[in-house]
């Protein structure tokens, strides 16, 4: 763990926004709003909070990370090439034939503690690790992040039983309520009605924040070390997709889209001038 500031935690996100749609950009393949949605969170879990070592990837016991809205991978790739996971300039490699960075996080990338993808599928991971982890005595927290969309599946909340059942207070659930999903708005596909609720009634502790205000990220971590309960954390935030570019904020089409040219410059300039 760092005691990276808040205003070095912002400027890091601004930087891993950057690389995440250079990436986009250069593959003209991958998911930018879930991306941008989602980087305050992923910049304050491997630049301040979590216990890692980019040199020795494996450590037994290191905080672990699963990006069950694994189609966001491009911010999490840039993190782990800030980091030096990997060389940086492998980020330039994204969904190429035969690199680490492929469109869904695999477990041959360094860094990368499951692979994931299948939508539903990663919390009941994250739930399996921490729960290795309680009965192995270790220290270590397991991260994850999960889509409001993704949410609509059953076994995100087979996962939650599991984690209350045996309290997993070590388990941190951060869910990117951005409201869209690839096929419109989360209430026009299958209303979610209210998500902390539910996770609440699952016996999590709930934190309700503006998940793209890095301010309330850290305060809330802050709180989460002070609450040892028992019981599994959800951070519920609010966020907006394709954060920090005014044409792909709030618009659900920018799900596997990339950007042309014009649209690239354009978004390099506003996250510069946004953040």
């Amino acid at each position: 763990m760092k005691n990276t500031s808040v205003a070095e935690l912002k400027n890091i996100a601004k930087d891993l926004r950057k690389k995440a749609v250079t990436m986009i950009y250069e593959a003209q393949s991958g998911h930018p709003g879930g991306s941008l949605s989602a980087a305050d969170f992923v910049t304050a879990c491997y630049f301040r909070e979590m216990n890692v070592d980019p040199k020795n990837p494996k450590w037994e016991d290191r905080d672990r990370f699963v990006l069950s809205k694994g189609h966001v991978c491009p911010i999490q790739y840039a993190a782990l090439g800030t980091l030096g996971y990997f060389p940086e300039e492998e980020l330039h490699t994204l969904r190429q034939e035969g690199s680490h960075l492929q469109g869904h996080p695999n477990m041959k990338c360094p860094g990368i503690d499951i692979a994931t993808g299948s939508l539903g599928q990663g919390l009941a991971c994250a739930v399996g690790m921490a729960l290795a982890g309680k009965r192995d005595g270790k220290k270590y927290r397991v991260f994850s992040a999960v889509g409001d969309g993704e949410c609509q599946e059953g076994e995100i909340w087979e996962a939650c039983q599991t984690a209350y059942k045996y309290q997993l207070d070590n388990l941190i659930v951060f869910v990117d309520n951005n409201n869209l999903q690839i096929d419109g708005t989360t209430d026009e596909v299958m209303p979610n009605i209210d998500l902390g609720d539910k996770f609440a009634a699952f016996g999590f502790d709930v934190y309700r924040i503006d998940g793209n205000d890095m301010q309330q990220i850290v305060d809330t971590f802050e709180r989460i070390k002070m609450r040892h309960n028992g019981k599994p954390k959800c951070i519920f935030a609010q966020t907006v997709k394709g954060k920090g570019v005014s044409y792909m904020e709030n618009v659900g089409s920018w799900h596997g889209v990339a950007p042309n040219k014009e649209e690239y410059e354009q978004a390099m300039k506003e996250l510069e001038e946004g953040f």
